[in-house]
């Protein structure tokens, strides 16, 4: 790494910098880095850099800094600056990095907001890279759980990409951090995102790919994470579907299928704790509530097919509905369309024969 020529050559980065070409190249940089540095030098003022960082509520991690992830050090590919908006914490040592396509669909939101929703109650923090889709998916979730999430960024820190995450990225920065090894002000491009990933997977402990197509970007970070040992675990889907064709080869090559969070929890051995249930110690469901929850399941419902199953109007339908998604029994995953939540599923199927 450059720096660490640097450093042995130099003893610190001030004499680094004031340092002429030949004793530049002395310290093994290349001929074209040393030329690039000589050039760009008299324009740049670290001082006002300095400042330039403050002003904008940015932390400059180097890698020498007790601060800065261990286990992204002990990959052989680091960065030597992490910018940071927000903050790590030593909880965030236990984190997942969760990825997927940008145009999930139901059953791939689904997936995303019950699996991680089971690990921020484990306390476990979520990566993920702030895209359209899946990522946006599980820093919502984890945001709305009261966990911790990380977003990795393929430009700088100050650039808010997409411009519609700029809201969630503000959220993330209160509850977890915005993170690049890119310097503020460098704009968003294609070329720049997959090699981000490396840091999406250098901090977690493992990547859950939940829907992604053969050409998917979050197949890369799954590549990422096994070149820097870490866990590759993926969530199965129907072989008709394009956006699972990717995440069924991963289970082929190798990746742990997932069905729960619990599958991830053991697999990386971490202490698993239960889950709070947010509508224990409601009141007991009254007729027509245990009614509709006897014809929801895990599978999209029309609104429609529920009153015909049930036989209610649907105004008695819709208002049951309603009161059954405040309890947390029940979830619209799409237009008039409701499943039974995760805990409201295992509660039914108890005493089942």
């Amino acid at each position: 790494m450059r720096l660490s020529l640097l450093e042995n050559r130099f003893g610190d980065m001030g004499r680094a910098w004031t340092a002429s070409g030949p004793e530049l190249l002395a310290a093994g940089l290349e001929t074209r880095v040393v030329s690039d540095i000589v050039s760009h030098r008299p324009h740049i003022s670290p001082d006002e850099e300095v400042e330039r960082l403050h002003r904008l509520g940015i932390q400059a991690v180097l890698y020498s800094d007790s601060s800065y992830p261990h286990r992204l050090l002990e990959t052989y590919d680091y960065p030597p600056v992490l910018y940071v908006r927000g903050g790590l914490t030593r909880q965030d040592e236990n984190c997942i990095a969760v990825v997927g396509t940008q145009r999930p669909t139901i059953y791939g939101r689904q997936v995303t907001e019950e699996i991680v929703s089971d690990l921020v109650a484990n306390r476990v923090t979520i990566v993920s890279g702030l895209a359209r889709g899946i990522d946006g998916v599980a820093h919502r979730t984890t945001l709305s759980r009261g966990g911790r999430t990380i977003a990795i960024f393929g430009c700088g820190v100050d650039q808010m990409y997409p411009a519609e995450h700029a809201s969630l990225a503000k959220d993330i920065m209160s509850h977890g951090a915005l993170v690049s090894d890119y310097p503020p002000g460098t704009p968003p491009h294609p070329e720049l995102f997959p090699r981000r990933n490396r840091i999406l997977s250098g901090l977690s402990l493992g990547v859950l790919v939940i829907e992604a197509g053969e050409s998917s970007g979050a197949l890369i970070t799954a590549r990422w994470a096994l070149e820097q040992n870490r866990e590759v675990f993926a969530v199965p889907g129907s072989v008709l579907s394009p956006n699972s064709r990717g995440t069924n080869r991963l289970i082929q090559e190798g990746a742990k299928l997932v069905s729960s969070h619990t599958d991830i929890l053991k697999e990386l051995n971490l202490i698993v704790s239960a889950p709070q249930m947010e509508f224990k110690g409601m009141a007991p469901l009254n007729e027509t509530e245990t009614s509709l929850m006897r014809h929801l399941s895990a599978e999209p419902c029309h609104i429609d097919q529920v009153c015909r199953l049930a036989g209610l109007p649907t105004a008695v339908v819709s208002s049951t509905l309603a009161i059954l998604e405040l309890k947390g029994l029940a979830r619209l995953v799409g237009p008039m369309n409701y499943i039974a939540a995760r805990e409201a599923r295992e509660d039914y199927h108890v005493g089942v024969h």
